[in-house]
C-alpha cells in the first residue's frame, strides 16, 4: 500500500506526518510468531545485559578498566536495542505499522549514537587487553580511572556526534512520493530510497562517516591484537598462554560478532531487502543477547562473582 502526498507535501518535508514500515514480507499468521520471537530475544538482551551491568556495580572486585568497559558495553548493547526492539513488536501487532516523523527520527538518532559508541568503546577494550598483557607491570599508571572515562565519554560524543549529522542529512530530505519504508525500523538506507531529493550528498557523509569510525577503531584493535600476540608467543608455559589468551577470547568474540554481521548487512545486494532484514536482526537484537552470554561463560571472574552473589543472597535467607 503506498501513501500519495499533495503537491505542498511534495515540495516541504516538514508536511510528512508519519512513515509506514513494511516490515518482513510474510504471512499475516507468522506475524504472532515473529513477535514471539523478538519478545524472547529482547528478554534475553534485557536480562543478560541487566544481569552483567548489576553483577558489575555490586561486587567492588570487578573495579577494574575491563569491567568499567563491559558495563558500558552491556548499557550500549541494552540501549540500541531498545531503540529498535520495542516498536518492532508493537508494530507485529498493529494494522498500520506507522512510526510518527519525530519518532522515526528519535528512533534513528539514538540507534545510531549507541552502535557508533559501541565501536569505539570496543577500540578501547582491546587498547586495555593490550595493556594489560604487553605492559602488566604499568598498566595501573596507564588504564587509569581518568584515562577509563575519558575514553567512554569520547565514544559517547563521537557517537552524539554522529548521529546529530546523520540525523540532520536525512531527515531534511523531501519525501514526495512514498512514505513506506521497507523495512522494520528507520534506517537511512530505506529512508533515502522514498526520497526524491538528490541523495548524492549524503552517500558521500555516510561513506566519509564511515570511514573515520570503522577505520580507526579497526585499526586499533588489529594493532592492539598484533602486539598482544607477539607478547603471548614470547611466554614459555602452555599454562602461561592460554591464560593471556582467554581474557581476549570474550573480547574478539564479541567484535567478530558485532563488524561480521555489520559488515554482511551492507554487503547485502540492493535488490534483497529481505535478506538485509533478516541479518539487521542480527546485530541488532542477536549480538546484544550474545554478548553477556560469551562474557559470563567464557569468564571466570563473572562466574566467581555470580557465585559470591548468590552465597550472600543464600546467606540472607
Amino acid at each position: 500500500q503506498i501513501y500519495t502526498m499533495n503537491d505542498q507535501g511534495a515540495s516541504n518535508h516538514s508536511e510528512m506526518t508519519d512513515f509506514i514500515f513494511v516490515g518482513f514480507r510474510i504471512q499475516p499468521e507468522l506475524h504472532i510468531f515473529l513477535f514471539l520471537t523478538f519478545l524472547f530475544v529482547y528478554s534475553m538482551v534485557l536480562l543478560g545485559n541487566v544481569g552483567i551491568l548489576t553483577i558489575i556495580l555490586i561486587d567492588s572486585q570487578l573495579n577494574t578498566p575491563m569491567y568499567f568497559f563491559l558495563g558500558n558495553l552491556s548499557f550500549i548493547d541494552l540501549s540500541y536495542s531498545s531503540a529498535v526492539a520495542p516498536k518492532a513488536m508493537a508494530n507485529f501487532l498493529s494494522s498500520s505499522k506507522s512510526i510518527s516523523f519525530e519518532g522515526c527520527v528519535v528512533q534513528f538518532f539514538f540507534f545510531v549514537l549507541f552502535m557508533v559508541a559501541e565501536g569505539f568503546v570496543l577500540a578501547a577494550m582491546a587498547y586495555d587487553r593490550f595493556v594489560a598483557i604487553c605492559s602488566p607491570l604499568q598498566y595501573s599508571i596507564r588504564m587509569s580511572r581518568r584515562l577509563c572515562t575519558q575514553l567512554v565519554f569520547g565514544s559517547y560524543f563521537c557517537g552524539w556526534v554522529t548521529s546529530i549529522l546523520l540525523v540532520s542529512i536525512t531527515f531534511t530530505l523531501s519525501f514526495c512520493a512514498s512514505r513506506v519504508i521497507d523495512h522494520f525500523y528507520c534506517d537511512s538506507h530505506s529512508i533515502e530510497k522514498i526520497s526524491c531529493s538528490n541523495i548524492v550528498i549524503n552517500r558521500m557523509v555516510s561513506l566519509v562517516l564511515s570511514g573515520i569510525i570503522i577505520l580507526p577503531t579497526l585499526i586499533v584493535i588489529m594493532v592492539s591484537y598484533v602486539y598482544i600476540v607477539s607478547t603471548v608467543l614470547k611466554i614459555r608455559s602452555a599454562e602461561g598462554r592460554m591464560k593471556a589468551f582467554s581474557t581476549c577470547g570474550s573480547h574478539l568474540g564479541v567484535v567478530s560478532l558485532l563488524y561480521g554481521t555489520t559488515f554482511f548487512v551492507y554487503l547485502i545486494p540492493p535488490n534483497n531487502p529481505e535478506l538485509r532484514k533478516v541479518a539487521s536482526v542480527c546485530y541488532i537484537l542477536v549480538t546484544p543477547m550474545l554478548n553477556p552470554l560469551i562474557y559470563s561463560l567464557r569468564n571466570k571472574d563473572v562466574k566467581e562473582s555470580l557465585k559470591r552473589i548468590f552465597r550472600k543472597a543464600k546467606a540472607l535467607l
